[in-house]
């Protein structure tokens, strides 16, 4: 199903979208990559318990020309409609779609697939359609595209290969919008890398959750797409359990970057640091196997020396320093 914020109905909006995109062959069995960005990724970093400030504040701390006439696709973490870390929270979702139209984003469409439930139930639990028209933004449901709307890659560990909505592959700008949590079912931690997951058909996630390759297939997901920006909302987080629900502990950080493995990394940190399950405490942050395969990709940062954390005032330096020493651990 897709919303539109104005009166472009679905079937123009996706002929609209086809016409104007060219499909990008995989390179590989890897999918696609782009190149990697300088070798210091910057990582801004923001502690507030005030999610709307904190998204204004930490993408003042990023170079976000590139969203000028762009159109936008936004990945929130609609898993469920549980409460924050267990989905995106409104507040940060509605901020981050407001900084992007301030900043003369073309269109603006949120794109999702939930699970186990079903998306639309989601989204009307969590009000996103009502959001969606006080915000101007378009909303998609990836359980209702056609087949011709879904784009497939080879992948080392997905024995069939894994597929995307085209409308992710052919942005023009992708934004990723996750929370931080640890995953009880064998994530270990769920981010932006692991936010593809809900990018995918539903059915070959019972092949990725039964696997023993899981962290792996995660991080090959992130293969087929670029996210331009990643928003990660650390108010709150789940410190054991997830990525429902879980141990709540208050993070009281915004956390943003355009290099999804050092947002992550950072993410990890930033669990280590509130006190995490073993699962958290007990590994180094880039040998964690979603980061380990994603540096094997070459998908960002390839360890902890080329992140470049950023902040604007004296409470969040001290959480940044926290952070670097324990990155520092690897």
């Amino acid at each position: 199903m897709v919303v539109r914020a104005g009166e472009l109905g679905r079937r123009d909006f996706v002929r609209v979208v086809a016409a104007g995109v060219t499909l990008v062959p995989a390179l590989g069995r890897a999918g696609v990559t782009r190149a990697i960005g300088p070798k210091k990724s910057r990582v801004a970093l923001v502690t507030t318990s005030d999610r709307k400030r904190g998204v204004a504040d930490v993408l003042k701390l990023l170079d976000l020309s590139g969203v000028n006439g762009k159109r936008v696709v936004i990945k929130p973490n609609f898993n469920s409609a549980d409460e924050t870390p267990g989905s995106t929270h409104n507040d940060t979702l509605s901020q981050l779609v407001t900084e992007l139209h301030e900043r003369n984003a073309r269109s603006v469409t949120l794109g999702e697939s939930s699970g186990p439930p079903r998306t639309q139930g989601v989204m009307e639990k969590k009000g996103t359609f009502d959001l969606a028209k006080d915000f101007r933004f378009d909303v998609v449901d990836y359980e209702q595209i056609p087949e011709t709307d879904w784009v497939k890659f080879p992948s080392t560990n997905w024995p069939d290969g894994y597929s995307l909505p085209r409308l992710v592959v052919d942005a023009e700008y992708n934004v990723s919008t996750c929370c931080l949590k640890t995953h009880g079912f064998g994530g270990v931690f769920t981010m932006s890398l692991k936010l593809s997951v809900g990018l995918t058909p539903k059915p070959i996630r019972r092949t990725m959750h039964s696997s023993p390759q899981m962290r792996r297939m995660i991080a090959e997901l992130n293969t087929g797409y670029h996210p331009d920006l990643v928003v990660l909302d650390g108010v709150a987080a789940f410190t054991d359990g997830g990525p429902s629900r879980g141990e709540l502990k208050a993070g009281n950080v915004m956390i943003a970057g355009t290099d999804r493995v050092a947002v992550d990394a950072v993410g990890v940190a930033m669990l280590k640091h509130l006190g995490a399950n073993q699962a958290i405490m007990s590994r180094k942050i880039f040998e964690q196997e979603q980061i380990a395969r994603a540096v094997e990709l070459k998908l960002g940062v390839e360890s902890a020396d080329a992140i470049e954390l950023v902040t604007a005032d004296a409470a969040s330096q001290q959480t940044a320093n926290a952070l670097r020493a324990i990155l520092a651990q690897g």
